[in-house]
């Protein structure tokens, strides 16, 4: 079984699902790309409120679409249902209160009912963020993983 591919637990018949985060920032093109190649990434969600923003380089909105299917033939897909609020995000760029924008954020997520998106093999959900520690990505594939059942998460 190579990397993004299902495989079977022992002694269970579910299937494994790895969901892939990444962050695009303080990444070459190169660096970013390889990465979800290497992974066996299938499928980049994009979990940002706001893609096509100037600041964004290669991961603006449509440029991403089109490197990503060019480059390593990986689907893209923006879904919104798992980006903060605008007003979740600037209270949090006004407060740094992280522990207060994890909560409303998994908070958002439970409202919004995100464990009923389908699931997706070999997925990597995508966000600017350099790592995984301090990014609503993070909350958002372990929210997941917690409702799908069978789901490991890997941070690119």
């Amino acid at each position: 079984m190579g990397p993004g591919r299902r495989g079977v637990r022992a002694g269970r018949s579910t299937p494994l699902i790895t969901l892939y985060t990444i962050g695009f920032t303080r990444s070459s093109a190169r660096s970013f790309f390889t990465r979800l190649e290497d992974a066996g990434v299938e499928r980049v969600i994009d979990v940002r409120l706001s893609n096509s923003d100037q600041l964004a380089g290669f991961a603006k909105r449509d440029d991403l679409a089109y490197f990503l299917e060019r480059l390593g033939g990986i689907g893209y897909h923006h879904e919104l249902a798992l980006a903060p609020t605008p007003e979740l995000l600037d209270a949090y760029r006004t407060s740094h209160d992280w522990a207060a924008y994890a909560k409303g954020f998994a908070r958002l997520l439970r409202k919004r009912r995100v464990e009923d998106l389908p699931r997706s093999e070999a997925a990597c959900l995508l966000c600017s963020e350099h790592t995984a520690e301090h990014c609503h990505r993070r909350i958002a594939a372990e929210y997941l993983a917690e409702h799908w059942c069978d789901t490991r998460i890997v941070h690119l």
